[in-house]
């Protein structure tokens, strides 16, 4: 029996990860280059590129003695479909902040503000 393999939310979950996605996005670099933007062995980052490859989110290439490893965005839509369920929620606070802006004279926030100028 094999174990189970990461997904994207478990991928994402930790900052570290986040930020070698971040750094893939914008170009392909191996593995050297990634550690050296973090405090951690290059063990720990390939810990993280293994995470990472297993919930699909990069791929690693073989070229020469380096491996290259890219951004594998497509996996991400999963996250942006969970995450517009949620849109609708942070839609309807923002309409309702909207609303109390746009009407804070009946709610005395004018006559304050006015009285501080």
């Amino acid at each position: 029996m094999t174990a189970a393999k990461h997904d994207v939310f478990q991928a994402i979950a930790d900052s570290t990860r986040r930020e070698v996605l971040r750094l893939l996005a914008d170009k392909e670099l191996p593995i050297s280059e990634i550690t050296s933007h973090f405090p951690i062995s290059r063990t720990a980052v390939a810990k993280h590129l293994h995470i990472l490859s297993e919930a699909k989110l990069v791929r690693g290439e073989k070229v020469g003695r380096e491996k290259i490893y890219q951004l594998q965005p497509e996996t991400l839509i999963e996250v942006k479909q969970w995450l517009s369920y949620y849109e609708r929620f942070w839609d309807n606070k923002l309409s309702i902040l909207k609303h109390v802006v746009e009407n804070d004279d009946e709610n005395g926030f004018t006559m304050i503000k006015d009285d501080c100028e």
